[in-house]
């Protein structure tokens, strides 16, 4: 018999000073539902949620990024969530290495 995976999540939320330009549709509010939804509707647990309300998503050094990555190499959490890959960070190679190498680690 295969072994059973538990899916306990995190989702990411952030919104920068920028972003509030964006509207109603990048709130936070906004993706903690969107998440929350998919989440749910995937049948899996959410164990946590992290957010960076203000901060810019071209350094990683934020509050709610630097719990959820301490979150997952601890392994209380085993997949990640976010509304789109821009939500995570702005770098796009930054993203791409955790993507990649990091998280697959984890």
């Amino acid at each position: 018999m295969a072994k059973q995976t538990e899916n306990n999540v995190g989702i990411y939320m952030r919104l920068s000073q920028e972003d509030m330009r964006e509207g109603e549709s990048l709130s936070i509010e906004n993706q903690k539902m969107l998440l929350t939804k998919f989440v749910r509707d995937k049948g899996w647990t959410l164990v946590s949620e992290y957010a960076d309300d203000g901060y810019s998503g071209t350094d990683f050094n934020r509050p709610g990024v630097q719990k959820l990555l301490a979150d997952a190499q601890s392994g209380k959490i085993n997949i990640i969530v976010v509304k789109d890959l821009s939500r995570f960070g702005r770098n796009y190679i930054e993203v791409g290495r955790y993507v990649d190498y990091i998280f697959p680690m984890n």
